[in-house]
């Protein structure tokens, strides 16, 4: 009987002892929990130039697309995604991205970038035959063809024109003078190619200009769904220069690649 209980008081002490001395785990840190502002600090230089003559102006309609997005334009988002299933909306995301491939065509070509030319015409064909309409990513889903983005805006940077002013655009958000230009270019040749698609079903007038703002609207839509960006939510008080900041080196790496 002694000896019993002697074994258990050692087994007891041991399990003690081992508990004082084994190591307490720290959890890993998660970066995605991290405020933007601890990755990018915007006291710090970069290798690139802000012009920003315009700021007033531009603070001014960083503050009106903050209220317009959380006012009106992110409750439509709401919605949208509460109403359409998931399916649905990837569905309604890669038609737009399909129709869209046009203008990557276009300013791959005019940037002599023919290897993304060839395969950005490759998720054209495919696409849109294969995945019925474009409805269906098959060329990224089976061949592994990766979508390839090439605006105007680009274009103009490969030819030498610089960015210019710095621009906040009402609703679109960050830009500049060349960018901006460029987003008219690229603009003018979805309008053209929406209307030709459009022309095509033997609607009159009316019906097509429906159909043109209803597609306008549902394409913004889903565009703003598939943007995480909330304006002051990147835990930085100088929220407006860390965006432009990093808005102009996006757009700097983007030219240059």
């Amino acid at each position: 009987m002694k000896r019993a209980l002697c074994l258990m008081l050692l087994t007891v002490l041991i399990f003690l002892a081992g508990c004082g001395t084994a190591p307490v785990r720290k959890e890993p840190e998660i970066p995605a929990q991290r405020p933007v502002s601890e990755y990018v600090n915007p006291d710090v230089t970069y290798a690139i130039d802000v012009f920003d003559p315009w700021e007033p102006m531009n603070r001014r309609i960083y503050n009106f697309n903050a209220i317009f997005d959380n006012v009106i334009f992110l409750p439509v988002v709401s919605a949208y995604e509460f109403v359409l299933p998931t399916f649905v909306q990837k569905g309604i995301t890669n038609f737009f991205n399909n129709l869209t491939e046009v203008t990557n065509l276009t300013n791959s070509l005019l940037q002599f970038k023919f290897v993304k030319a060839v395969t950005t015409f490759g998720r054209i064909c495919i696409n849109t035959t294969v995945g019925i309409g474009g409805l269906i990513d098959v060329a990224t889903l089976n061949d592994g063809i990766t979508r390839e983005d090439e605006d105007f805006g680009q274009t103009l940077g490969f030819y030498g024109l610089g960015p210019g002013p710095y621009l906040v655009l009402p609703i679109l958000g960050p830009s500049n003078v060349r960018d901006t230009t460029g987003l008219v270019g690229d603009s003018v040749v979805y309008s053209m190619m929406i209307g030709q698609l459009i022309g095509h079903l033997g609607l009159d007038d009316t019906q097509e200009s429906v159909l043109n703002y209803s597609l306008t609207g549902v394409y913004a839509i889903d565009k703003r769904s598939n943007e995480p960006f909330r304006y002051f939510k990147t835990g930085s008080p100088f929220e407006y220069d860390l965006i432009r900041k990093l808005f102009l080196i996006k757009r700097q790496f983007q030219i240059d690649n």
